[in-house]
């Protein structure tokens, strides 16, 4: 049986136990969760978004194919078994091709779907929720309903194809929703609390959607959609986050009581407290998809380990080359404003200050930029040439300073650097009982 299946069991049948999917392609991040999965003897989740991965690249580069062997490789130099890593595709549908008409942007996902399943993808997240170019707005949910059943049918018939050596492939599980948050955070400005997910609309929701399935004969194919995607009343935006109120879903998290699969997944779940991702987890939003945050910690502890090369340097009277990462990251951004620009509103300071700390973290896009990927790698040339003074630690990175002085954590850039990280996916395991015996 699929470990996650046996997870969404043992979550039914009353454990309070969950998963969080690691949305990333960033090395570090990865290697942080692998670490984190290691350290609590679980599977581990880790999922490409269809903008991230897709059959031309997308921003990374890479196909699907081409992320797999990429996420199994850091998984073989840590030595994390290839059987707790559960790889998933979020957003599958017509998310990068909305400028297309319907039909076009639909057979581009039908391309996209057989490229994530042949890869051997588990987790299929099937999101038509938006609306291309010839679409009546707003978009039925009755149509995306017909799209999502489309492109599920895409994925069985191609894992159903598979070939010989892949015999031993596990069936997709999909994810259906039509309340479905922008990826990597809101857009604008948050209002003080978000309208919850009606019960009402989820079990309307989930209707349409097993007829829709049923329309093209994938009855038996039901019982494999394991997650249903709501809105539980959480966000963040570039300075802001809201919080989850339990209260206020308590009418939403009993829906799914009579479907003995089937849980809820949260998005942009990123940011909470370690009280409100247990609450999340308790009230059976037991998908916590999360991935923003990673690279946020990324991006402040690189800054730190940058500020403390610059005081290092500075000292040392030697003629040492600065790598310089935060001026190439803003050169970087600047020179390639696509993936910024149209996310971050204000003045020119304004502008700036949000490349750098906005919690919705564009920089994210930029770390793949050979530029960066090389003052990144100049910075930890330069601090693995000398011991970093626990004194500069100390003020920079308070908490690695005191797992260093502790001894439990190397005085290294790198083992530094995935020590932060996992300063948030420790909290993610926690509420997900993973490493416990509620796992």
């Amino acid at each position: 049986m699929s470990p996650l299946l046996a997870l969404i069991q043992r979550h039914k049948a009353g454990s309070r136990c969950g998963i969080y999917a690691v949305c990333s392609a960033n090395s570090f991040v990865l290697e942080a969760a692998i670490l984190q999965a290691k350290q609590n003897n679980s599977v581990l989740l880790v999922e490409a978004t269809s903008n991230q991965v897709n059959q031309f690249g997308g921003y990374t580069g890479m196909l699907p194919e081409d992320f797999r062997q990429f996420v199994f490789a850091i998984a073989s130099r840590l030595d994390f078994s290839h059987e707790q890593l559960i790889l998933g595709g979020d957003h599958l549908g017509p998310n990068c091709w909305q400028s297309d008409s319907a039909a076009i942007a639909m057979q581009k996902s039908a391309k996209l779907i057989e490229a994530y399943v042949a890869a051997g993808f588990e987790k299929i997240h099937l999101d038509c929720s938006m609306a291309c170019a010839d679409d009546t707005l707003p978009l039925a949910d009755a149509i995306i309903a017909e799209r999502a059943a489309q492109l599920c049918q895409v994925a069985e018939t191609t894992y159903t194809n598979r070939p010989a050596e892949k015999a031993s492939q596990r069936p997709p599980l999909y994810v259906i929703g039509t309340e479905v948050p922008v990826p990597g955070g809101a857009q604008q400005d948050l209002e003080p609390t978000l309208e919850v997910t009606s019960s009402a609309d989820a079990q309307h929701t989930l209707a349409l959607h097993r007829d829709a399935f049923a329309a093209l004969g994938l009855q038996n194919v039901w019982q494999r959609v394991i997650a249903l995607v709501v809105q539980p009343g959480v966000e963040f935006d570039h300075q802001s986050i809201i919080s989850y109120q339990s209260r206020e879903a308590q009418a939403l998290s009993t829906v799914l009581d009579d479907y003995p699969t089937m849980v809820f997944e949260a998005h942009s779940t990123d940011y909470q407290s370690p009280a409100a991702y247990k609450a999340l987890v308790a009230d059976h939003f037991a998908i916590l998809k999360v991935g923003p945050a990673l690279t946020f910690a990324l991006r402040e502890v690189l800054f730190a380990l940058s500020d403390i090369e610059q005081a290092m340097l500075a000292n040392s009277g030697q003629a040492a080359i600065s790598a310089n990462l935060k001026a190439v990251l803003e050169q970087s951004m600047l020179d390639n404003p696509q993936y910024w620009q149209p996310y971050y509103p204000g003045s020119e300071a304004q502008q700036q200050f949000s490349r750098q700390y906005s919690l919705s973290d564009r920089c994210r896009y930029y770390w793949p930029q050979p530029q960066v990927q090389q003052a990144v790698q100049n910075l930890l040339d330069n601090l693995n040439q000398r011991q970093m003074p626990i004194a500069l630690l100390s003020q920079y990175l308070p908490i690695e300073y005191q797992a260093i002085v502790n001894g439990e954590l190397n005085n290294q850039p790198q083992a530094i650097i995935h020590h932060h990280i996992q300063q948030v996916t420790a909290q993610y395991a926690s509420a997900c009982s993973m490493g416990t015996d509620h796992e």
